[in-house]
């Protein structure tokens, strides 16, 4: 048998043995009491298993080789449907035709996948939940006691007692040692009895501490306590006066160590003992660590150089920052001892020291440095008397005589009069200073401002703002004939000294002196400068960018002269007679206006705009016999004109003459025919409640013209007020037949079959008109607000989500989007709007109508602005605009809506249009359309 061998190895235990209990190894959990890792069903993993007994890896992959080579061909095998369960030839060679037909069958597989797809996906989701649910992780298990951690409070959380601490309660809580101060009396007692007790006498606790063994029977309260020569009655008093004079001495000590010595404020109140704690908090935010390093740094730097200033101005800013003035102080006149010869550390001092301190420093830094302008300044800035400042000025200037700033502060201290001589030896000292000449002309008369002004030139030929002081001097006594000759002679001097001449510079100085009233220097600048620099091709597109940068900075004497400068160079283009007659119409008289057009209409008699634009200011003048002559002239130049009859007929029917009105159309019809003209016809016929006359004239018209889709409009429209319904809509549906891409026709067809109850057959026509008409926003519109109307929600929902697909950039699309939804959902659509639609009007509309449902009235006056600026044409926008100010705005916002309104004369809009093209409203003046529109809007949304 092995000696080594442990003999109780390979028998079995005895009865109760637990193994690892007898070394305390017992909490211990194996797999046997808590089951299999794996779950019954995963799939199991053999890498490790014998290598004939894998199932996994390439182990695997061979195993599939041999059994694909080994058909199973045996009659138990075989399905009278299917056939055999393996491939029968498999073992053939792999042919094209066969990996065709393997591409197809796998698209096929594929396709059937995806068609089961979304159902197998869904329900593996179900089973995945329903297998989470039967076997949660422990994290889950535990997450509803967590949450409950965050009510668990800061003192509930301490008291938890640490894991395995086994001291004992006296050691985890234990009770710290409370010390009381020994009152005064018990000194003094102590003193006259002379003795000190530091236990009780186990004969006091035997006896009761009356009776004591001594011979003599002596019966004492206290042992020991008439002893002689120990009571000392006079010592305990002289001893506690000490006590408590040195302590009175102390706290004087520690009151006078933390007084400022500098403020001579006491930081303490030695009286209440009252600390003043705002001197010491410091004024920075940084941490303390690196404010200490910020200091060592700078120390170093000073040290290795110190004659370098600026270490010493960021030493000094570093302490007034952390709140140590005194320090800093001490630090930056530190610098001025090392660095005398520094202006900014000189003037760093001066900032830091207070007052009277101030002004030494500053005389101190003038002795070192007697040339240097700032510190004078700096003088003259701690001054607080007028006087005081003027002699620091005065002496500077005795030291730099040269120095514009310095004449300058001490010219702005005087009255005019010794301004006036001042500046005349200011110029003797500083002779290229162009300002101190030009003040000096302002404060002299006409007569010494002219010769001041020629001396100037004379010492600064370069200048070209003495020249143009020089012309508004001439302006402003009256010599308006000078001012062209001094710029022009302004320009060729200059060049003959080497000036290049900046266009850019003179329009900006031409624009300084419109602002100043010059208007003749700055149109005689404007004249001079317009063509320097410009090829000859660009020059029109860069003038008209000059006009248009005038007006922008309101400077419209200029934008006046480039545009005469302009007509005189082009005076046939009638492109630019256009844009300088809307420019008087919009910031010039009428008078200014109307004589503009006088000269526009000579040079360009064909140009029949400019015709027009004349006899409409006559009319709106009131000057209609003006207007009728403008308008004959017109005819003579452009015979047969449509644009000019038609204005003719609109002027006579807007004064009510009606008959001239008739017999200029007739003699319209028969000269000059066109589709307008028959329109205008018919609907003076409609208006005048002429209905048969107006329906022969729309089918004769409709003869000539079956293309124009209005006449159809106008044809149904007729036949729909007389309730004729069935006719009106054989006329929308003719008119549709000629004419299947006119959007308004469609929705009064569309509109009709449902004021008539065929909702059925309004749908199908506005989906015909979308199939003819694809990504057309009107159309959608229309489409979604019929089921809107109907009551189904969800259907104008779903087809508002086609419209936006197919026309993703339409805003008014979008802005009606916006209002489907439901209040919370409708500022991320505004948001998602705004992306695609940046600067449409209907959507800007749209965000103020939202601001304004949510009551947030400025920035609803805001984003109203906004929408009538980007597109003034736009009618709803004035009408819900002033809807909005008649709300909530004063009569003064009212009444400046409506004239930006008329000013704008909008056209557009689908609530603006319904009330202006109605019949009943044909006579109507801007104004009043407003009114009407605005009092049609129902603020609901």
């Amino acid at each position: 048998m092995n000696k080594k061998k442990k003999p109780f190895l390979g028998m079995p235990a005895p009865l109760g043995y637990v193994p690892g209990l007898g070394r305390g190894a017992t909490g211990f959990t194996t797999r046997s009491d808590i089951g299999p890792a794996r779950d019954a069903n995963d799939p199991v993993d053999d890498r490790h298993a014998p290598p004939g007994k894998r199932t996994v890896g390439d182990q695997m992959k061979k195993n599939q080789a041999a059994d694909d080579d080994d058909e199973d061909l045996n009659d138990t095998n075989y399905d009278e449907f299917n056939g055999y369960a393996g491939s029968l030839f498999s073992s053939g060679p792999y042919e094209k035709d066969d990996e065709e037909a393997d591409a197809i069958y796998a698209a096929l597989d594929k396709r059937m996948d995806e068609r089961r797809k979304e159902r197998r996906e869904q329900r593996e989701k179900e089973e995945i939940e329903k297998y989470r649910m039967e076997r949660p992780k422990i994290q889950q298990q535990f997450s509803d006691l967590k949450r409950k951690l965050a009510e668990v409070t800061e003192e509930e959380w301490l008291s938890i007692p640490e894991v395995g601490d086994a001291r004992n309660k006296r050691q985890r809580n234990p009770r710290y040692e409370k010390l009381t101060p020994v009152p005064d009396s018990f000194f003094a007692k102590h003193l006259q009895t002379g003795e000190n007790h530091t236990s009780v006498d186990p004969r006091q606790t035997q006896f009761g501490g009356l009776n004591t063994p001594y011979p003599g029977g002596l019966n004492t309260p206290y042992p020991g306590g008439m002893t002689p020569g120990l009571m000392t009655p006079g010592t305990g008093e002289l001893d506690m006066r000490k006590i408590g004079q040195a302590r009175n001495t102390l706290m004087d000590m520690r009151l006078s160590q933390v007084s400022d010595s500098v403020s001579g404020q006491t930081v303490v109140d030695p009286k209440g003992y009252l600390t003043d704690l705002n001197s010491m908090i410091p004024t920075h935010g940084g941490d303390i660590n690196d404010i200490k390093k910020a200091r060592l740094l700078l120390k170093s730097v000073r040290e290795t150089n110190p004659h370098h200033p600026p270490a010493w101005i960021a030493s000094a800013r570093l302490e007034e920052v952390t709140g140590k003035l005194q320090v800093a102080r001490n630090l930056i006149m530190k610098g001025t001892e090392m660095c005398p010869k520094s202006e900014d550390v000189w003037l760093e001092a001066a900032r830091l020291q207070p007052g009277d301190t101030a002004k030494a420093v500053v005389a101190q830094a003038v002795r070192h440095l007697p040339q240097s302008v700032r510190i004078y300044i700096r003088a003259a800035e701690l001054e607080t008397d007028i006087r005081a400042k003027k002699r620091v000025l005065r002496k500077a200037l005795e030291h730099v005589p040269n120095s514009v700033r310095l004449w300058k502060a001490a010219v702005e201290l005087e009255e005019p009069e010794d301004a006036r001589i001042m500046l005349s030896r200011a110029v003797e000292c500083c002779p290229t200073s162009v300002e101190l000449w030009l003040a000096l002309a302002r404060l002299e008369t006409y007569e010494n401002a002219r010769k001041v002004l020629n001396k100037a030139r004379e010492n600064i030929p370069t200048d070209r703002h003495i020249w143009i002081t020089a012309a508004k001097l001439e302006e402003a006594n009256g010599n308006t004939q000078m001012v062209e000759k001094i710029i022009d002679r302004a320009i060729t001097s200059l060049r003959a000294n080497g000036v290049e001449i900046n266009r850019e510079q003179w329009i900006q100085d031409a624009e300084e002196c419109d602002r100043a009233g010059s208007v003749a220097t700055c149109q005689a600048v404007m004249r001079a400068v317009i063509g320097i620099g410009i090829e000859e091709e660009d020059r029109k597109h860069t003038w008209m960018e000059d006009a248009d940068s005038c007006v922008a900075h309101n400077a419209l004497e200029c934008a006046r002269a480039i545009y005469a400068y302009a007509l005189q160079v082009f005076p046939s283009k009638k492109s630019v007679w256009l844009r300088a007659a809307y420019f008087e119409k919009n910031h010039g008289t009428r008078e200014s206006l109307e004589a503009l057009l006088q000269r526009a209409v000579a040079h360009c008699p064909k140009a029949e705009v400019l015709w027009l634009m004349g006899a409409k200011s006559k009319w709106l003048a009131g000057d209609v016999p003006a207007a009728r002559s403008i308008l004959a002239l017109a005819f003579q130049a452009n015979p047969n004109s449509e644009e000019i009859w038609l204005a003719a007929v609109k002027l006579e029917s807007e004064n009510d003459e009606y008959e001239r009105a008739r017999r200029l159309l007739a003699k319209a019809r028969s000269s000059a025919p066109t589709a307008r003209v028959f329109m205008k016809s018919v609907k003076l016929e409609w208006v005048q409640d002429n209905i048969r006359a107006a329906q022969d004239l729309c089918e004769e018209a409709l003869r000539h013209y079956e293309d124009f889709p209005k006449l159809w409009m106008m044809k149904g429209q007729i036949e729909e007020q007389k309730e004729m319904m069935e006719k009106a809509r054989e006329a929308y549906n003719q008119g549709l037949k000629k004419c299947p891409h006119s959007t308004p026709l469609w929705l009064l067809l569309s509109r009709l079959e449902e004021k008539i109850g065929q909702l059925t057959r309004a749908r199908a026509i506005l989906e015909k008109s979308r199939l003819k008409n694809p990504k057309n926003p009107g159309l959608w519109l229309e489409s979604v607000r019929l089921e809107y109307r109907a009551g189904l929600k969800n259907i104008a929902n779903t087809l508002m989500a086609k419209a936006l697909q197919e026309c993703p950039n339409s805003g008014i699309l979008w802005s009606e989007a916006i209002f489907l939804e439901a209040r919370p959902q409708r500022r991320t659509k505004s948001v998602d709007a705004l992306k695609k639609c940046e600067h449409d009007p209907h959507v800007l509309l749209a965000v103020a109508k939202l601001f304004w449902s949510q009551r947030k009235i400025t920035k609803a006056r805001e984003w109203f602005h906004r929408t009538v600026k980007i597109d003034s044409d736009l009618g709803d926008a004035w009408a819900f605009f002033y809807k909005f100010e008649l709300q909530h705005g004063t009569e003064e916002q009212q009444e400046e809506v409506r004239k930006r309104c008329e000013s704008a004369e909008p056209r557009h809009g689908e609530l603006w249009c319904a009330v202006s093209k109605d019949i009943a409203n044909w006579q109507k003046k801007i104004g009043d359309i407003l009114r009407l529109v605005a009092g049609r809007i129902k603020n609901t949304f």
